[in-house]
């Protein structure tokens, strides 16, 4: 528990801590990496460079001092940073790591007026917050090394398949290289691959992209034009090389419920709900498959899904592309817009609503089903990355 002096501290400094946390993990990211080259493998450089990973850490740090007395309210944010160390195989000797760059990237910012006596207040504030992330991280590894197929930590895994799905789609499907049985998992969840680049060990999360029951794990990679790892597995990695993985993680998975499902994406963003597709339809449940794309040349998985539109009779399927080519007729055009979304959707039935894809296509969903009245409690989403907010920063 936070001594009664110290949340004294955390109170009366907070709203400065607030004004400058920006400021703060401006500093401290380089810090760290100075300090300690050896965890930079475990952020992406990406996020880095477009200052996600840092306002995600400047949010994180204001939210949770903003509710020591009220942790509960922090739950579902807590468990998909939980959710996310895990994946990276995040280790308690991690903790003291960040803690120390961490308040020296607040003396540094703050100057004299940060004395030992503040220093000390967060220091042990962070490390309540740090104790219950390892609690519940242990919690994690001990569950996927307990389940059948599962294994903590890093395992190595090799490549089996490699198949195209659209012009900047690739398909990678990986065995256990023992040739052991793998962990099942939770429709949505998602993987990280650990690979060696260029002399630099580096960690990326991927989404599965195949349904649970299957004897290997399935990711589908958007080429980046300035993607370091989506390059080097598109044009580098071949059937029998080797990766590390460890072992599945997320929590925005498919509920279980007996309401229409609406499987919302745009792009890249349709690689979770292709792990989501089959059991929901399996479930009897009523199913709406609504994606977005440019055109029938970046449109993965087309085949996949029109195969399950004749296999089950519950599920309604909806394309639309907004750059069209000319073979590209029979396909609706435009854009997944308010109008477009109103007439797709079984909003009379009060349907759970999964939508992913890029920063700009969920902002617009977000927008549009607000407008339309849909319950938050109806909404489900994932950024790709960092937790981000499509409105006021949060935790």
């Amino acid at each position: 528990m936070l001594s009664e002096q110290s949340r004294a501290i955390i109170d009366a400094t907070l709203p400065a801590v607030k004004e400058n946390a920006r400021n703060i993990t401006e500093v401290f990211y380089p810090l760290m990496f100075q300090r300690y080259p050896q965890v930079k493998a475990y952020f992406n450089e990406a996020h880095q460079a477009q200052g996600t990973q840092r306002q995600a850490l400047a949010n994180a740090v204001v939210a949770y001092a903003s509710n020591l007395d009220r942790l509960e309210l922090l739950g579902d944010a807590v468990s998909l940073i939980v959710h996310k160390h895990a994946s990276l195989n995040i280790l308690p000797e991690h903790y003291p790591i960040v803690g120390e760059c961490l308040l020296a990237a607040i003396k540094e910012v703050f100057g004299d007026v940060a004395t030992d006596e503040v220093l000390n207040a967060w220091g042990e504030a962070y490390q309540q917050l740090a104790d219950i992330l390892i609690g519940a991280e242990e919690s994690v590894y001990r569950a996927n090394e307990q389940q059948p197929g599962g294994w903590r930590g890093e395992r190595k895994f090799r490549l089996i398949r490699k198949e195209k799905e659209s012009e900047v789609i690739t398909s990678f499907y990986f065995e256990a290289a023992n040739g052991d049985a793998i962990a099942s998992f939770k429709p949505g969840q998602y993987i990280t691959l650990i690979l060696e680049i260029d002399g630099e060990t580096t960690r990326r999360n991927y989404s599965l992209s195949d349904s649970p029951d299957r004897p290997h794990y399935r990711i589908s990679v958007k080429r980046e034009a300035d993607g370091r790892v989506s390059n080097h597995l598109h044009d580098n990695l071949n059937i029998g090389d080797c990766v590390r993985l460890t072992p599945p993680c997320g929590d925005f998975v498919l509920s279980d419920s007996d309401k229409p499902l609406v499987l919302l994406s745009g792009g890249v963003g349709l690689t979770p709900t292709m792990s989501m597709l089959r059991p929901a339809l399996n479930s009897g449940r009523e199913v709406h498959f609504i994606h977005g794309a440019l055109n029938s040349a970046t449109h993965a998985f087309k085949s996949a899904v029109d195969q399950l539109g004749e296999e089950f009779d519950n599920l309604r399927i909806s394309y639309c592309y907004s750059e069209p080519l000319p073979q590209d007729r029979e396909i609706a055009t435009g854009l997944l817009d308010q109008a477009r979304l109103q007439s797709l959707l079984p909003l009379e039935q009060d349907p759970d609503i999964y939508f992913l894809g890029p920063r700009p296509f969920m902002q617009s969903c977000y927008r549009s089903l607000s407008a339309l009245c849909v319950p938050a409690e109806r909404m489900r989403y994932e950024f790709f990355g960092p937790l981000e907010t499509f409105d006021a920063p949060a935790f």
